[in-house]
């Protein structure tokens, strides 16, 4: 009789990422890195699958995952995050799409550790809107032309000039700005952050005076982080060397409370 357990391995997880360039794949994309610190804060096992922008949407097709969004004439857009959960029912596995939906169904379906604290939800989800719609935008010039030159050369070529959210590193913008310009750009930047922390600073006496709500992380917390480890790897010396220095350190500081959240499966 053989020693070892014939039982088949206990589902888990899949997260499905965009692949960078390089031997090892280093995950970058803050919508994506959202749901990867939710994943590492409630303690649930997961794994990565990495694909490369050309594959995207057959492969979201092929596990019949949901599109994120549609465009204006109706047809389907298919963007990552998606996550794969068999392990409520390895049978019927949910299938989730878009980083608020996957974070919804995260908290309702494994409510231990919540990101949502009691009566918190709408703040968080306003303070996310805005990373997401305006908190980001200056730096959208600046990171998007590296964020593409950080991808394989496939995805490279995938990514082209018309696509959501490009910017050519060839057209003018991003580091290829003359000196004035892309300082210029930094200080757009700055100005964000520094809205940012006058708002968090209202906190302080009444939390930690680091993260968004009290004294413990939450998803609002974890979506500003995801936009710090953005730039900390596609941007590490023009960009996360400036952003450690702004604000008395303030975002060095909200880096090392959710540190512990940064595992890479």
């Amino acid at each position: 009789m053989s020693r070892h357990s014939s039982r088949p391995a206990a589902p888990i997880i899949t997260l499905y990422d965009l692949k960078s360039a390089g031997p090892i794949p280093q995950p970058w994309a803050p919508n994506i890195w959202r749901i990867r610190f939710i994943l590492n804060y409630k303690r649930l096992r997961y794994r990565t699958a990495w694909v490369e922008f050309p594959d995207v949407e057959a492969t979201l097709r092929a596990i019949g995952a949901p599109p994120s969004a549609s465009r204006s004439d109706g047809r389907p857009i298919y963007t990552l995050p998606v996550i794969v959960d068999p392990t409520r029912n390895p049978r019927a596995p949910q299938i989730l799409s878009n980083p608020n939906n996957i974070a919804e169904y995260l908290e309702a379906s494994y409510p231990a550790r919540p990101v949502f604290p009691e009566g918190t939800r709408a703040m968080q989800t306003l303070f996310v809107h805005y990373i997401q719609e305006v908190f980001v935008k200056p730096l959208l010039p600046i990171m998007v032309p590296l964020s593409h030159q950080g991808l394989p050369a496939r995805s490279q070529s995938h990514f082209r000039p018309g696509a959501p959210g490009y910017a050519s590193p060839h057209s003018g913008s991003g580091l290829s700005l003359p000196g004035p310009q892309r300082e210029q750009a930094w200080r757009s930047v700055k100005e964000q952050f520094d809205f940012m922390a006058m708002i968090l600073d209202k906190n302080v006496g009444d939390g930690d005076g680091v993260v968004v709500c009290g004294n413990e992380v939450s998803y609002a917390d974890f979506a500003l982080c995801s936009v710090l480890i953005w730039i900390q790897r596609v941007a590490a010396h023009d960009g996360w060397m400036r952003i450690r220095e702004w604000n008395g350190g303030r975002w060095v500081r909200l880096w090392e409370r959710c540190k512990a959240y940064m595992d890479e499966y």
